[in-house]
């Protein structure tokens, strides 16, 4: 799922957590199952905050397999769109009315946690015995905030190597699998260009998730340091990274920045103008719709540079930190955690869930697409950069590198000037 972030005022925050008494009004036990004994209990309403209507039918069905041993607990889903997620839950931040249990992502965890708007997990996570390790590793990591866990992973997303099969057949060029490196990706992206036809062999977009952050990583550069205090934008490796893009746009054998601002790159994809596109395990609903891609596509790894790995991201259920009902939003939190609530998400079809070992039925969901790439992608991948600044430092990527990808700055200067502001905001935080 691609990420959003959102600025949050933190002062006002910040008031609110030391004005907030933590008051409990729940009396159930944690891990209390039983449903005789949560029949006897009295009725809790709590409510839950998503943000994609895709995934409302399995987070329904969730809730109704939950409530077959906690019928004690209602649980209200409050389905907001994604473009007003965000603002509506910086308001609710503010007005100390955040859903008992809500989506977050991982750009915007440290904010939401650093303010003391999220409750710590860890002792209901040794209590209830939950094994974090069923998760990979790269997701708990991403919220885990100074030793301390915020969220638990629910699904995940990881970025593939699309292509289109008719050109590759047309060009006499073999699929691409996994022995393929950042050569053969760039010696068929040479020869699938076709200017007569108005074909290139790659989109080449400024994009961070399902772009650059992948090939920096595989060049051995980083985004941000481990500690979180350094921009490796500055350092060959980063660079090298960077123009792994840029070059190719150079080159010709890629739509223009201004081209692919003018036509999603997705959409150049699905009409036969782009042979290969790099893209996330979001776009396969859309791709197996569109009556083009789901006959003409495919998926498979990245290619591999130095190391093989890619950026791995994924949505986790948190819960505020004033719910009124804290053990029943944990009972529900637990149980959106479980193996059982995975394979219904991985049923749907909808999300790749994040349990470890549950994602073969969303691998069959769409057997035309080699699914199985993206689950291929997971062992070795690495968690998205953050920091608690990532709003701002985000911003400093799309002002520098915007330049770059459209020939106004060389990547080494954009590199250069994009690795001060950005320490610049990190020495603050």
């Amino acid at each position: 799922m691609k990420t959003k972030l959102v600025g949050i005022t933190l002062a006002s925050m910040m008031v609110l957590a030391a004005c907030s008494n933590g008051t409990n009004s729940s009396s159930s036990a944690p891990g209390a199952t039983s449903a005789s004994t949560s029949a006897a209990a009295q009725k809790v309403t709590i409510s839950y905050g998503i943000w994609d209507k895709n995934y409302q039918p399995a987070v329904e069905s969730i809730i109704k397999k939950f409530n077959e041993t906690h019928p004690n607990i209602e649980v209200k889903i409050e389905l907001t769109p994604w473009e007003q997620y965000w603002p509506k839950l910086e308001t609710a931040a503010v007005g100390n009315s955040l859903t008992d249990v809500f989506w977050m992502n991982g750009p915007n965890v440290n904010k939401y946690a650093s303010n003391k708007l999220l409750k710590p997990l860890d002792d209901q996570i040794v209590k209830s015995k939950v094994d974090l390790s069923n998760f990979p590793k790269g997701l708990t990591d991403l919220y885990t905030i100074g030793g301390k866990s915020y969220g638990i992973p629910f699904e995940l997303s990881t970025v593939g190597l699309w292509y289109n099969k008719d050109l590759f057949k047309a060009a006499n060029i073999p699929f691409p699998d996994a022995s393929w490196d950042w050569n053969k990706l760039r010696d068929a992206a040479k020869k699938l260009t076709d200017p007569a036809k108005g074909v290139w062999g790659i989109a080449a977009p400024m994009a961070n998730q399902q772009g650059f952050y992948n090939t920096i990583l595989q060049n051995n550069g980083f985004v941000i340091s481990d500690d979180k205090k350094t921009s490796g934008y500055d350092k060959p490796e980063a660079i090298e990274g960077l123009k792994f893009w840029t070059d190719m746009i150079k080159e010709g054998v890629s739509p223009t920045a201004a081209q692919m601002t003018e036509t999603q790159p997705e959409k150049l994809f699905e009409s036969g103008k782009v042979a290969m596109i790099y893209d996330g395990s979001w776009i396969v609903g859309e791709f197996a719709k569109i009556d083009y891609t789901k006959d003409k596509a495919d998926v498979t790894v990245l290619p591999k540079g130095k190391s093989d790995t890619s950026v791995i991201h994924g949505v986790a259920n948190v819960i505020n930190a004033e719910t009124k009902h804290p053990n029943e939003a944990w009972e529900f939190l637990n149980f959106l955690s479980s193996k059982d609530a995975a394979l219904l998400f991985a049923q749907s079809g909808a999300v790749i869930p994040a349990f470890n070992g549950t994602q073969d039925d969303w691998v069959k969901k769409v057997p035309n697409f080699n699914l199985r790439a993206f689950i291929d992608m997971i062992p070795k991948s690495k968690a998205y950069p953050v920091s608690k600044s990532t709003a701002k430092w985000l911003d400093v990527e799309n002002e520098f590198f915007t330049q770059a990808w459209y020939g106004k700055m060389t990547v080494e200067e954009a590199g250069k000037q994009a690795a001060a502001k950005m320490n610049s905001i990190l020495s603050k935080e």
